[in-house]
């Protein structure tokens, strides 16, 4: 098997809502779009955030009313404060404040209009044996 591409498809009851919210905060783009469906993307993310909207006909049947739920959307950065800075700035309401995990995780957490969490994160391990 070769892998080609990656992909997290959430379903979310305004796909647009969630859409415009990583275009604007998180700098995606949106490569796909149409009713109840869109694919977006950046350069560096490494894989496509999908949004489906819930009850879309084309999903199977056990799937449609299912949505987005239990699941953190962690994207790694390099400038973890930097980034909490900025999004304080544009109004985002922070819904985790930045925390500090023995295992050396730093991350914080917003969510998106229809309750999609964002986590934004970098890596501190400790050092030593």
């Amino acid at each position: 098997m070769k892998i080609t591409g990656s992909a997290v498809s959430l379903n979310v009851e305004d796909v647009p809502a969630s859409s415009a919210f990583l275009v604007e905060h998180f700098g995606f783009s949106e490569v796909m779009a149409a009713d109840g469906f869109a694919s977006l993307t950046r350069d560096d993310a490494g894989m496509n955030v999908v949004f489906l909207r819930r009850g879309l006909e084309t999903l199977p049947a056990d799937q449609r009313e299912e949505r987005a739920a239990g699941l953190i959307l962690a994207f790694v950065v390099e400038d973890l404060e930097g980034e909490l800075a900025r999004l304080r700035s544009e109004g985002v309401a922070i819904t985790m404040p930045l925390t500090d995990e023995d295992w050396g995780e730093r991350a914080f957490q917003v969510r998106d209009p229809n309750g999609v969490i964002v986590q934004l994160v970098d890596w501190n391990a400790p050092s030593g044996g």
